[in-house]
């Protein structure tokens, strides 16, 4: 469909929608005229879910996981249930969300913000590696499980994780997950089984 046929409303709500990872630009058009034919109730709802979404989440200090804006910090670093000399390393928080579903994690977790990426200028310095050095000092860890992506960045970022925890703190076990997850998939798109049995069978590094 040509940019230049369409309202500039219309184009404004598909440029929008295109700037989404993943989405292009024959699909950032469907979105659009979905919630354009739709009641103007569920464009408000989306609109008013956007227009908050900044303002009433925020990241955890610790964990770097995904919180409500009136909490101080995420429940699983401060539950005593617990265990804060465990440290599952994630890439994304919805990573932890995954791996909470298995309900076979009592640890606690950090959220690296991404993962080693030279192409795309992403290098430990842009990531969350320093907190999480801290954090194994603070919290006087005993063992680091680095589940990162099965991809090549997360490879990397792995790799380069334990030579540094290796280096900083030799006492400290890091374990990487089983290969129960395929080569490619992300740690958010695995199942329930499949990353209960790769937690399990985590293997040291």
């Amino acid at each position: 469909m040509s940019q230049n046929l369409l309202p500039k409303a219309f184009q404004s709500l598909i440029e929008a929608f295109g700037k989404i990872p993943g989405v292009g630009a024959r699909t950032a058009e469907r979105y659009a005229y979905f919630i354009w034919k739709s009641d103007p109730l569920v464009a408000k709802k989306l609109a008013d879910s956007l227009a908050e979404l900044h303002d009433s989440l925020k990241l955890c200090p610790k964990t770097f996981a995904l919180i409500s804006g009136d909490e101080e910090a995420c429940p699983l670093y401060y539950s005593t249930d617990r265990d804060r000399s465990q440290v599952l390393v994630v890439e994304e928080p919805l990573d932890i969300i995954a791996v909470e579903k298995t309900g076979g994690y009592t640890g606690t977790y950090h959220c690296l913000g991404g993962a080693i990426s030279p192409i795309d200028n992403l290098m430990p310095e842009q990531l969350r590696v320093a907190e999480l050095m801290e954090r194994i000092k603070e919290d006087e860890v005993a063992e680091v499980i680095i589940a990162t992506n099965a991809s090549i960045e997360g490879e990397s970022t792995a790799i380069y994780l334990a030579r540094l925890i290796h280096e900083k703190f030799p006492k400290v076990k890091t374990s990487r997950l089983a290969r129960g997850i395929p080569i490619g998939v992300d740690l958010e798109y695995a199942d329930s089984l499949t990353l209960s049995q790769a937690l399990k069978g985590r293997t040291d590094i």
